[in-house]
């Protein structure tokens, strides 16, 4: 015998009986700008398919949540979309010359933490044995995007959305790295000719081309900040 329940609702709610919804009719999303940054745990998929589910599944807990704080501040975290971070920093709430250091700190702190799991040897699992084979990618890129509450969630969404995520799907034959955009370094102020940087240049269906410049942080990379970037810091510390 089936039961058919009334749903229940909090005291003093009247039951929605037609019409507009309070709200419907309003505009709530709101236009920003600001930096996109998405930090992807390479090797993911074959190191928590073909590892014990509690280990695998924790390590990577710990790894990504290093990430998060290493990230935030000086970004906000948006989201953690299963081996990935993604973060933004909009206009008027973050310096953009701390960006890229940012990232940079975020791919220390990595490794930091990968290494010490590495050397344990309380554990023998496979889960423990192979968390030196996975690596961090991480992506910026700066553009527009609009804030949304979808179903009482929060999100951003925009073509530069769309466009910070494609980027992982890129042809750099690397495991970890660090991928701008020219909008992105622009807006850091970077100089990616002297911070020794390799330009790509990427094009995805519907989005078109983009600029981008590729960064290898295992020997400590450090960006080279344009001269306009200087004075403009000088003068803010006046």
């Amino acid at each position: 015998m089936s039961l058919a329940l009334s749903p229940q609702r909090p005291s003093g709610v009247l039951p929605y009986e037609g019409g507009a919804r309070p709200g419907e009719g309003e505009r709530r999303d709101m236009s920003d700008a600001g930096f996109l940054v998405l930090a992807d745990i390479s090797g993911f998929t074959a190191f928590v398919t073909g590892t014990e589910l509690e280990h695998g599944a924790e390590i990577t807990g710990a790894l990504l949540e290093t990430v998060m704080h290493r990230l935030a501040p000086p970004l906000e975290i948006q989201e953690l979309e299963g081996d990935a971070v993604f973060a933004i920093g909009p206009e008027g709430t973050v310096d953009s010359r701390v960006i890229p250091n940012a990232l940079m700190d975020a791919f220390r702190g990595f490794k930091e933490v990968q290494s010490r799991m590495a050397l344990d040897d309380s554990c023998s699992c496979g889960a423990c044995r192979a968390t030196a084979q996975l690596n961090l990618k991480l992506i910026a890129h700066h553009g527009r995007f609009v804030r949304q509450v979808v179903g009482g969630h929060a999100r951003v969404a925009g073509p530069d959305v769309i466009l910070a995520h494609r980027l992982l799907k890129n042809p750099v034959d690397a495991d970890g790295y660090l991928l701008f955009t020219e909008p992105a370094l622009e807006r850091a102020g970077v100089d990616p000719v002297a911070s020794g940087m390799e330009r790509r240049l990427l094009s995805y269906a519907h989005l078109g081309e983009m600029p981008c410049f590729v960064a290898d942080p295992e020997p400590g990379w450090e960006p080279t900040f344009t001269e306009s970037t200087h004075a403009e810091a000088a003068v803010g510390a006046s």
